[in-house]
C-alpha cells in the first residue's frame, strides 16, 4: 500500500541544487528558492546551490563535480530544458547517466499536464542516475519546480514512503562498480 510508515526513520540526503540561466542571479532565483526552502523543509541537507549560464560544458561540469562528493546524493537542475537555442540542461546531463529514468519524465508531464495543459511538452524533463548519485533536470519555473518536488521527489526521496523509495537503493546504486563489472 502506499503512503508513509511512521514505524521507519526519516534519513536525510544531502541534495545540490543548480540553476541553470544566462539571466538569474541569487536574488532573482525564483526556482532555486523554491527547491532549497521545500529540501530543508522537508528535512533534507541542501549541500550547496549555484547558478550557470546555458552552457553545455559548464552544466556537466558543475554536475558530474558534485556526482563525486560522498556528501551529495541528488542533483537537481532547474532550467533549460525546452527548446530553445540556448536550452541544453539534457544535452549537458544525458551524457553522464549510467541508467535513465525515463518515468521521472513521464510522470512529470501527468503533473504538469493537470496544471498547464498541453504546454506541458515544451518542457524536456529527465533524469538519471550517475556516479551513484540521482539527477533531475526541472524546468526552470516555480510552479514546474513545486510539481516536481510536491509530486515526485518529496515521496520518493524519503525513506518512509512505501512500497519503495530512492533513499533505499542509494547503497547499491553503485555494485556494478564495486563488482568491476561494465554495464
Amino acid at each position: 500500500m502506499a503512503g508513509l510508515d511512521d514505524k521507519r526513520p526519516f534519513i536525510a540526503v544531502g541534495i545540490a541544487v543548480l540553476t541553470v540561466s544566462d539571466t538569474r542571479t541569487p536574488e532573482t532565483d525564483k526556482s532555486g528558492d523554491t527547491l532549497a526552502a521545500r529540501i530543508t523543509e522537508a528535512g533534507h541537507r541542501l549541500v550547496d546551490r549555484a547558478i550557470v549560464p546555458d552552457d553545455r560544458e559548464k552544466i556537466a561540469a558543475r554536475v558530474k563535480a558534485w556526482t563525486e562528493l560522498d556528501e551529495i546524493d541528488v542533483v537537481i537542475t532547474t532550467g533549460g530544458t525546452g527548446f530553445t537555442g540556448r536550452d541544453v540542461t539534457p544535452e549537458a546531463l544525458e551524457p553522464l547517466f549510467e541508467k535513465r529514468m525515463d518515468g521521472f519524465s513521464a510522470i512529470f508531464h501527468r503533473i504538469s499536464y493537470e496544471k498547464i495543459g498541453t504546454a506541458t511538452i515544451q518542457s524536456r524533463a529527465t533524469a538519471g542516475v550517475a556516479n551513484a548519485t540521482f539527477i533531475f533536470a526541472l524546468p526552470g519555473s516555480p510552479g514546474a519546480c513545486r510539481d516536481a518536488w510536491d509530486g515526485i521527489l518529496k515521496a520518493q526521496l524519503d525513506y518512509r514512503s512505501l512500497p519503495c523509495n530512492f533513499v533505499e537503493i542509494m547503497p547499491r546504486l553503485d555494485e556494478h562498480l564495486k563488482r568491476g563489472a561494465k554495464t
